[in-house]
């Protein structure tokens, strides 16, 4: 890929693993599947009958996550949906029991809106790179770029959201994880 930072990497790749474990989840959701490394790990920690549906847009990153997903002893659990994550997820129904968010970071704001009424009891949102690097805390920095602009607001709006509880963990680029009152 063109830009292989962007990969979860083993460190949370191990910690969206333990998540998923933790909270017994059965029914996970991500959106970005990049090179499908996220949905590896989270599958590793499914149930047999758990399922877990990805979602990305870029072909080319679909082909590298379908030869690994289908090398894998998981490839039964890992439903890969191409297009546009926001119409894949109107098209879903829930609950799902864990939801990653790591795609594009002016979309973060709606995937979250999209994705919080579909959430089980018990259920949470994990959401990838809010510390963009520490940028979100250079305002210049969020004059000149949408990504980060993107991020820092989203960070304060889930902060404020009265209809969540959530806490900013300091893995890799900042992992926010965030469930319903």
């Amino acid at each position: 890929m063109d830009a292989p930072g962007m990969m979860v990497g083993p460190v949370e790749g191990r910690f969206l693993e333990t998540l998923v474990t933790v909270s017994g989840a059965r029914r996970v959701l991500e959106i970005g599947m990049f090179t499908g490394y996220s949905a590896l790990s989270m599958a590793a920690a499914l149930p047999p009958d758990g399922t877990l549906i990805t979602c990305d847009i870029n072909p080319a990153s679909e082909a590298i996550a379908r030869r690994h997903i289908e090398a894998s002893p998981y490839a039964d659990r890992i439903d890969i949906r191409m297009g546009p994550a926001l119409e894949t997820v109107a098209g879903l129904d829930g609950p799902f029991d864990f939801v990653f968010i790591d795609a594009d970071k002016t979309n973060y704001g709606n995937y979250y809106e999209a994705v919080l009424p579909k959430l089980s009891d018990g259920g949470f949102i994990a959401v990838d790179n809010v510390l963009w690097s520490g940028r979100v805390l250079d305002v210049a920095a969020q004059d000149d770029d949408g990504d980060t602009r993107a991020i820092a607001e989203f960070n304060d709006f889930v902060r404020n959201d009265p209809r969540v509880v959530c806490v900013m963990l300091t893995v890799r680029d900042g992992v926010t994880l965030i469930r319903r009152r």
